[in-house]
């Protein structure tokens, strides 16, 4: 048991300790950092630049491309700069940062997808009203409510942290301060388990049974299309969405209710890098490539640079 007036750093576990793979890997991030920072801004160009595409859902849809660019910024950087320094050491102090940043940034991807079906569910069982029901105004209202609500739950995981009086041992199973991963050190099982199914009830399963709910409601009003053109159209404005919330929820789930039961840390990792790396690198593609709207105006620009 280590108390917590002794604690100062916590040891971060890497892939491998080959120095073979040290620069495979060093390589591999590099590249899926810059894909990810320069995919979502250009997505976010895109979004900006064509006054078609300033509507609530592009809206949403740049506000979660900026967000992935701050959350994958929280992790990737100190896990590259560990690869070339081969020290994998945090500070007590910067590994609550880091939870806290973590926390905030993955809550708003929760958010976002939420409130991103909520609007496809309005365009597509109430388009009479979609102008008043997701006005600009409420935009912003839904935008500043997930900033608040991803900030409780940082801080949720952060107080549960600093009420701990002691940790079991100072190595953290993942490439960066997991919060999940931090409460299984804790010496307070009771702690651990209320703060986990606590947030986990509140920040996971009612976003998910409010995705749930409107997907089965869209899915009920495209059926009742009579032509199978329109239900081809319907459709295809949430398959996009529905890629991103399989491959975001998917993971993420596994890593945060598994990392006590899991034996392997190695899998616990590569579900880490699903959901903080891949996934936000992956969804500038999703939307740009299944979206005929941002394809267009992305070709548009391409043309005119050319």
């Amino acid at each position: 048991m280590y108390n917590l007036t002794r604690v100062s750093e916590f040891h971060l576990m890497g892939f491998s300790d080959d120095p073979d793979l040290q620069l495979v890997l060093f390589g591999l991030f590099l590249s899926m950092y810059l894909v990810t920072v320069l995919g979502n801004l250009l997505l976010i160009l895109v979004v900006r630049s064509d006054p078609h595409l300033h509507t609530p859902m592009y809206f949403f849809l740049s506000s979660l491309s900026f967000n992935d660019i701050c959350f994958t910024s929280t992790t990737v950087p100190k896990m590259i700069v560990d690869i070339l320094t081969h020290r994998r050491v945090i500070s007590y102090v910067g590994c609550l940062t880091q939870m806290s940043l973590f926390g905030l940034f993955v809550g708003m991807d929760d958010m976002l997808l939420t409130v991103m079906a909520y609007d496809r569910f309005v365009a597509i069982c109430h388009p009479l009203h979609y102008a008043v029901t997701v006005s600009a105004h409420r935009c912003a209202l839904l935008l500043l409510a997930s900033v608040f609500l991803s900030l409780v739950d940082s801080q949720l995981h952060n107080l549960a942290v600093l009420l701990s009086t002691c940790f079991r041992h100072m190595e953290i199973a993942n490439f960066f301060c997991d919060p999940s991963q931090l409460l299984s050190l804790s010496c307070d099982p009771l702690l651990n388990t209320v703060v986990t199914y606590t947030v986990g009830v509140i920040f996971g399963f009612f976003p998910v049974l409010g995705i749930f709910f409107s997907y089965y409601k869209i899915v009920s009003s495209v059926l009742k299309i009579p032509s199978s053109k329109g239900k081809c159209k319907a459709f295809s404005t949430c398959s996009s969405h529905l890629s991103a919330l399989c491959l975001f929820y998917g993971t993420g789930m596994a890593v945060y209710f598994g990392s006590d039961v899991s034996s392997s840390s190695i899998k616990d990792m590569v579900a880490s890098v699903m959901y903080t790396v891949v996934t936000p690198m992956l969804n500038p593609f999703i939307y740009s490539l299944r979206n005929s709207d941002i394809s267009s105006t992305l070709k548009r620009i391409l043309s005119l640079r050319v």
